[in-house]
């Protein structure tokens, strides 16, 4: 019971740091975007990949450390952490 708790916690804190990082990875694929001089569809496909692909590295953090969490090792750990980034980045 003591481990499901902490474990729901790690995975809150784990959603929570999310959403900064994405706010953070918002900013720092404008201020990319910018420092590249793009402007309109340029601009919009190379935010839009940037801010997918810092989502997918955050994901897998995340992912990671729940599977870590969860003691997995091997293959195991390999599929576990490959659906979770996929789930994620839906």
């Amino acid at each position: 019971m003591v481990q499901m708790k902490h474990l729901l916690l790690v995975a809150a804190l784990a959603l929570a740091a999310a959403g900064t990082l994405a706010q953070a990875a918002e900013s720092a694929c404008e201020a990319k975007a910018m420092e590249k001089h793009l402007s309109g569809a340029a601009r919009t496909s190379f935010i839009t990949k940037c801010e997918k692909d810092a989502k997918v590295a955050s994901a897998k953090e995340v992912c990671e450390a729940q599977a870590t969490e969860k003691k997995l090792h091997g293959a195991a750990r390999k599929s576990f952490t490959k659906k979770c980034v996929a789930d994620a980045a839906k």
